[in-house]
């Protein structure tokens, strides 16, 4: 196992990477909304968490291996009010399709903390 410097990291539920395992492919709610999957890098991941997710237990990092996706991937500005924390002119990897199971490197449980619900990061490591 190594640990990864420059992540993407993909946050969602337990029931969507289930769902993601019986369809062959992950699909995030915003790819028919917004056309594109969020991402984010290690630096970023939470200021997006404690921002939209704060006090959610059900959700998993999915850390995605660049070189592995099919889709395409574009570094952008924040979609919408960017999280706080989050400057205007950072770029967030977005997946402009679904994302095939064999980028995700490693999924682990993201937990927040059960008394302020804020989450901290946990370790990051790869199994290839």
């Amino acid at each position: 196992m190594r640990k990864e410097k420059d992540l993407i990291l993909h946050i969602t539920s337990k029931q969507e990477w289930l769902a993601a395992h019986q369809r062959g492919e992950y699909i995030a709610p915003s790819l028919a909304t917004e056309g594109f999957v969020h991402c984010s890098t290690e630096k970023q991941v939470l200021h997006v968490a404690n921002a939209f997710y704060r006090g959610k237990n059900d959700l998993v990092l999915l850390m995605l291996d660049e070189a592995q996706l099919k889709p395409q991937l574009k570094w952008e500005a924040p979609a919408g009010l960017p999280a706080p924390g989050i400057s205007d002119s950072d770029s967030f990897p977005h997946i402009y399709g679904p994302i095939n199971l064999t980028a995700v490197a490693s999924v682990v449980d993201f937990v927040p903390d059960p008394v302020s619900g804020t989450f901290t990061l946990p370790p990051l490591t790869t199994d290839h």
